[in-house]
């Protein structure tokens, strides 16, 4: 009796237990764990870097950085070209030059080519470069106030476009000419302004001498 009384009582909490099983709440399903990002690769990173410097070099376009570079591969080509007696590019290259330096307001570097690439044009009759030459040293001269040495330019220019029948040049010149010789008064104001920020820029660098 004892044994079948254990018995029945052990069925009993079973069938409990089991109830009790079937009715507990399912769990809340549990967020999945998202996967580790790949490894930020090499190529990856490159690619990301040659972005940013497009982004760079579209925002800050001819910086000093680049200029830099820029007058190195000119220089280089133009010692090149001197060396082997390339005389007609080497012209040009102290053309290319004086544009460069014309962009960092480098005045007298500007000139200084300019005159070497003319006298290299001249001896290689090369009318078309002389004159676009003179013209820009005009111009350069202009803008610094040295208004009587345009004119010569200018005359210069005036010359040779008459030897050589460039009648479109000559119109182009001969009113730069007349451009001069009206605004005087203008021509003498910027030549005083110029004086002025050369003055002030030599106090500067006085100052920080001292």
């Amino acid at each position: 009796m004892t044994r079948f009384t254990l018995l029945l009582a052990f069925c009993i909490l079973s069938l409990t237990a089991s109830a009790q099983f079937w009715k507990r709440k399912p769990k809340a399903p549990q967020p999945e764990i998202e996967a580790a990002p790949p490894a930020f690769s090499i190529v990856s990173a490159f690619s990301l870097s040659a972005a940013v410097i497009d982004i760079v070099n579209i925002r800050l376009t001819r910086s000093d950085y680049q200029l830099e570079l820029a007058e190195e591969a000119m220089l280089k080509e133009a010692k090149h070209n001197m060396r082997f007696r390339i005389y007609n590019l080497a012209s040009y290259n102290f053309s290319d030059l004086a544009g460069l330096y014309l962009q960092q307001n480098r005045f007298s570097e500007a000139k200084w080519y300019l005159l070497q690439s003319n006298a290299i044009a001249r001896q290689a009759e090369n009318t078309r470069h002389i004159l676009d030459n003179l013209a820009l040293l005009a111009d350069i001269k202009i803008t610094i106030g040295e208004t009587a040495l345009a004119m010569v330019d200018l005359q210069e220019a005036h010359d040779v476009s008459i030897a050589k029948g460039m009648l479109t040049d000559l119109t182009t010149i001969d009113k730069k000419i007349k451009y001069l010789q009206t605004n005087k008064l203008i021509a003498a104001k910027v030549a005083l302004r110029y004086a002025n920020t050369v003055e002030i820029a030599n106090a500067k660098a006085a100052a920080t001498v001292n």
